[in-house]
């Protein structure tokens, strides 16, 4: 679904991301997993043209995106983000019915899909649709920024540290969301996350980054059971992350 060969982004003599090459699949949940600074919320913005490379190709199912223009190319894509983004002047209803608007689809269509897809989210419209994001919680508000991603069908969804402001309940609570929204709707993910426990909660594979190279992709029990270097190995041994990374294998398994 996703494909990219030899990206790179220089601003100036710095180097953010350095020769990155992936192929991520249909219906997979890939996370870029890395610290601050390890390029990879510079990745996710140059698929969808947030950001234009400085040299290399990325391709979203078969096509070049660089032959589409950069707001034809992001109403295919969903993104989403941890400061959420919804417009406060704008019911929850209005919010995730943008795309669809633009799109020019009729009311009957973007009212049946608004619905549709905050049950996806389990909110209920009946109780959802009026209200504004301000009277919403945090969770949510990442809720319908979920489903206003959603909302035109796209094929991919990208997203930068979605929950990372939430408490950890709600943040638990929203990943076991995320995941099964995933498997029921088939979308491509790209998930950004510098937290190695929601990396092994969430992620088919991880792609591991650091210094603006891709040092290793795998699924998450071949990064713990064979990381390629010292890096890797400190992020999934921290001592104190151990009981958390176990339970986060634990949780896949079952």
């Amino acid at each position: 679904m996703v494909r990219i060969e030899n990206l790179t982004k220089r601003y100036g003599k710095s180097v953010a991301v350095n020769e990155i090459s992936l192929t991520i699949k249909a219906g997979e949940i890939l996370v870029l997993l890395g610290g601050s600074g390890s390029g990879k919320t510079t990745t996710l913005k140059m698929i969808n043209r947030l950001i234009d490379p400085t040299s290399g190709r990325i391709f979203l199912d078969g096509a070049d995106v660089t032959a589409v223009e950069p707001h034809q190319l992001r109403r295919r894509i969903g993104y989403v983000f941890q400061q959420v983004g919804l417009f406060p002047h704008m019911t929850v209803a209005e919010n995730v019915a943008i795309t669809p608007s633009l799109l020019g689809w009729d009311k009957d269509r973007t009212h049946k899909r608004v619905n549709e897809l905050l049950e996806l989210v389990e909110l209920d419209p009946t109780i959802m649709r009026n209200r504004n994001p301000s009277e919403l919680s945090g969770g949510q508000q990442q809720r319908v920024g979920v489903a206003r991603a959603l909302a035109a069908k796209p094929n991919v969804m990208l997203l930068d540290e979605p929950f990372g402001a939430l408490d950890p309940l709600t943040r638990s609570r929203l990943q076991d969301s995320f995941v099964r929204i995933c498997r029921r709707t088939g979308v491509t993910s790209v998930f950004v996350s510098h937290d190695i426990v929601e990396a092994l909660v969430l992620g088919d594979r991880i792609g591991v980054m650091e210094n603006g190279r891709l040092i290793q992709v795998g699924t998450p029990r071949e990064l713990m059971c064979h990381p390629v270097n010292d890096y890797v190995q400190q992020l999934i041994s921290t001592p104190q992350r151990q009981a958390s990374i176990v339970d986060a294998l634990l949780k896949r398994e079952t």
